[in-house]
C-alpha cells in the first residue's frame, strides 16, 4: 500500500475515532460492540497475549543531556522565580503553586539561603493582569518555604545546598476555569515571574472529566526523555500522573560528565550512592513550560532514594522538599501517598518505599480512604504506585511480591479501575486480573516506565529462553522478598512461565508516554504513544476502551485472606 493510502486510511480512522468519542456518552453499549471505530474494548477481553518484538538493531537508549543545555540551564536571574511548578490538592478549588527563586550551591563550604529572608507570594485572578492591577492584584495566597542539604561525610563527593523552595496552596477556585498567575516576591525589583495560566480541574461528578490524563514514568533526562517529553506536550494533556524516578539524579557522577546506568558498578570503592543534585534542577526547568501551566501530581520511586551519611541512611530529601502534594487533605499526613480528585476520577498515589503491610499507617489510610469513595459521584478510581505488581519482563520480576500479597486484596474489594506504574523500562498491559488469575473484575494493570531514562530500555522477558530470573534476583530497596513459584496452569510448580502468561495482553519495548480520556461513567479511552513513530495524532502503539461494569462486578464483601492470596 502507498504511504499516502496508508496515511489517508490512518487519517480517517482518527476522525472516526474521534467522531465516535464525542458521540459515546449517547450511543448505545449495543452499538459500540458492534462497531468502536476499530478500537477493541476491554469487554473484548481477555486477549490473547501480544509481543511486539524489539528491533536490536536500534539502539537501548541515548545519554544523559548536559546542565549546560538551554533546557536545563538557569533561565531566570535572582530574585526571579524558576522551576514553576503546579499540583493539584484533594479537590478542585484549591491548587498548589511551587517554585525555586536564588541559586543552589555544590561544594565543600556552603551557606545555606534564608527562607524565611524571602516572600511566597501567588498573584491570580481570572482575568490577565494589566499593568496598573499589579500592585493592586485580585487575590494574594501566601505560603511557605524551605531549603534543604545534602552533606556527604566523605572526600570526593560534593555537598549540595538547594535554593528557597516555596510552596503555595490557592484556595477559593472554581472549577473547570482559567486563572492567571505570578509568583514570587513583590517587595523585590524583578522578583515576580511573568504572568502564567492554568486551568483548574472539574469538581467532581460522574458526567465531567479533565480532558486528557497524561501518564509517564521513569522519566531522567536523556534525549529520550526529551523526546517523551516533546512528544507529550504534542498530546495537550490536562494533567500529568509522573509514576516515580523523575530526575536519576542518584545515578550521575559527581564531577558531572556522563551518567552511568549503575552507580556501585562504575564507583565500587564509593562508600554511599551519591546523588548529585544539580540534576534537580535542571529537571525542574526542563518541566517548567509544562508544569507550569497543568498540574503534575507525583509519587516516589527508587531512584527518589538518597542515602547520605555514615551507614548510607535512606532519605527522601529532594522529593519531600520540591513537591507540594495533596497529603495533608487526603488525611494521609506523609507525601509517600494521597489522593485527590479530579472530575469523576478518584486518583490514590501509594508509596511502595514505605511500610505497606496491613498493620501499618499506610494500609489504614487506603483502607479509610477507599471506604470515603462515593461511586456515585467519582464513579473512577484509578491507582498509581512506582513497582509493578504484574510484570512479565525479566527486569524487576516478582520484585514487589510482598506489596502485592498484602495489598491487592483490599483494591480489588473496593473495584479499582486502573493501575499505573512504572520501574520497568518498557510498556505492558495486562487482562483484567486478580491473584495471576484471569478475572472480569480485576483492574487494568498498564506499566508505564518507559519514559526515557539512562537506563535504558528492558528487551528481555521472563518467559524468553534462558532469562528467567534466579528467585535470588531482584531484591526490592525496600520490603521483604516473596517471590513464589505457581501452582496451578500453565506455571505450576515454576517460577516463570515459558511463554507470555495469560494476564500480558500487550508489551513492547520502547519509549514513550500514555493518555487517559475518561468520556463517562462507563468508558474510558486508554492510549499510549512510542516514541519510535512519528510525532503527531496517528503515533499510536496501543489504543483501547477501558470498560467499567459497576453491575457485574459489585464491591467484594471482604479482603480475601493472605494465605488464600497464593493459591493459584
Amino acid at each position: 500500500m502507498a504511504t499516502s493510502t496508508i496515511a489517508g486510511t490512518l487519517h480517517s480512522r482518527h476522525l472516526h475515532c474521534r467522531t465516535l468519542l464525542l458521540l459515546l456518552p449517547y450511543l448505545p453499549i449495543a452499538f459500540l460492540l458492534v462497531d468502536g471505530g476499530g478500537i477493541p474494548t476491554t469487554l473484548d477481553g481477555p486477549f490473547t497475549p501480544a509481543t511486539r518484538a524489539f528491533d536490536r538493531s536500534l539502539r537501548q537508549g541515548s545519554e544523559d543531556v548536559p546542565l549546560s543545555d538551554p533546557r536545563l540551564a538557569p533561565r531566570a536571574r535572582p530574585p526571579s522565580p524558576e522551576q514553576i511548578a503546579l499540583a493539584a490538592s484533594a479537590d478542585p478549588t484549591s491548587l498548589w503553586v511551587s517554585w525555586v527563586t536564588g541559586r543552589a550551591q555544590v561544594g565543600s563550604h556552603l551557606t545555606p539561603l534564608d527562607p524565611t529572608a524571602v516572600r511566597s507570594e501567588v498573584w491570580y485572578g481570572e482575568r490577565p493582569a494589566s499593568a496598573d492591577t499589579v500592585a493592586h492584584p485580585h487575590h494574594v495566597a501566601r505560603g511557605s518555604a524551605e531549603v534543604y542539604s545534602q552533606l556527604y561525610p566523605y572526600p570526593g563527593l560534593l555537598n549540595y545546598t538547594s535554593g528557597v523552595i516555596h510552596h503555595v496552596r490557592l484556595v477559593g477556585l472554581r472549577p473547570s476555569t482559567r486563572y492567571y498567575y505570578r509568583c514570587g516576591d513583590s517587595s523585590l525589583k524583578g522578583g515576580l515571574s511573568d504572568e502564567r495560566s492554568f486551568v483548574t480541574l472539574p469538581a467532581p461528578a460522574p458526567d465531567a472529566y479533565p480532558r486528557r490524563v497524561a501518564v509517564v514514568g521513569d522519566l531522567g533526562l536523556t534525549g529520550n526523555s526529551t523526546s517523551t517529553v516533546d512528544h507529550l506536550a504534542r498530546n495537550d494533556p490536562s494533567m500529568i500522573l509522573m509514576v516515580g524516578d523523575m530526575t536519576y539524579a542518584n545515578q550521575y557522577r559527581t564531577t558531572g560528565g556522563r551518567g552511568v546506568p549503575c552507580f556501585s558498578c562504575s564507583f565500587p570503592d564509593a562508600p554511599i550512592r551519591e546523588s548529585y543534585q544539580p540534576r534537580w534542577d535542571g529537571w525542574g526547568r526542563f518541566m517548567e513550560p509544562l508544569a507550569s501551566r497543568v498540574t503534575m501530581m507525583v509519587t516516589e520511586g527508587n531512584h527518589e532514594i538518597e542515602p547520605q551519611g555514615h551507614g548510607g541512611a535512606a532519605t527522601f530529601a529532594s522529593y519531600l522538599a520540591r513537591f507540594a502534594v495533596p497529603s495533608e487533605e487526603s488525611g494521609s499526613n506523609t507525601k509517600f501517598y494521597y489522593s485527590f480528585n479530579a472530575g469523576g476520577i478518584h486518583f490514590i498515589m501509594l508509596g511502595a518505599y514505605v511500610d505497606y503491610n496491613r498493620t501499618g499507617a499506610q494500609y489504614s489510610w487506603l483502607e479509610k480512604d477507599l471506604h470515603k469513595v462515593d461511586r456515585r459521584v467519582t464513579p473512577w478510581v484509578v491507582a498509581s504506585w512506582h513497582t509493578p505488581w504484574y510484570n512479565s519482563y525479566s527486569s524487576h520480576y516478582q520484585e514487589f511480591e510482598c506489596m502485592r500479597q498484602e495489598m491487592e486484596g483490599l483494591l480489588y474489594q473496593h473495584g479499582v479501575d486502573i493501575v499505573f506504574s512504572g520501574h520497568v523500562h518498557a510498556y505492558e498491559r495486562m487482562n483484567r486480573v486478580f491473584n495471576y488469575t484471569l478475572d472480569p473484575c480485576g483492574p487494568v494493570y498498564i506499566t508505564i516506565g518507559d519514559g526515557g531514562n539512562i537506563e535504558k530500555i528492558d528487551i528481555d522477558h521472563a518467559d524468553d529462553p534462558g532469562k528467567c530470573p534466579s528467585p535470588g534476583d531482584n531484591h526490592p530497596e525496600f520490603g521483604g522478598v516473596c517471590h513464589l513459584n505457581f501452582t496451578s496452569g500453565p506455571a505450576k510448580g515454576k517460577f516463570c512461565w515459558e511463554r507470555q502468561p495469560e494476564w500480558s495482553a500487550f508489551r513492547e519495548s520502547s519509549f514513550g508516554h500514555g493518555i487517559l480520556e475518561v468520556v463517562n461513567s462507563t468508558y474510558a479511552l486508554w492510549t499510549w504513544h512510542r516514541n519510535q513513530d512519528a510525532y503527531g495524532e496517528h503515533s499510536v502503539g496501543d489504543q483501547i476502551y477501558i470498560v467499567r461494569e459497576p453491575d457485574k462486578c459489585l464491591l467484594q464483601p471482604r479482603v480475601p485472606r493472605r494465605d488464600a492470596l497464593l493459591q493459584h
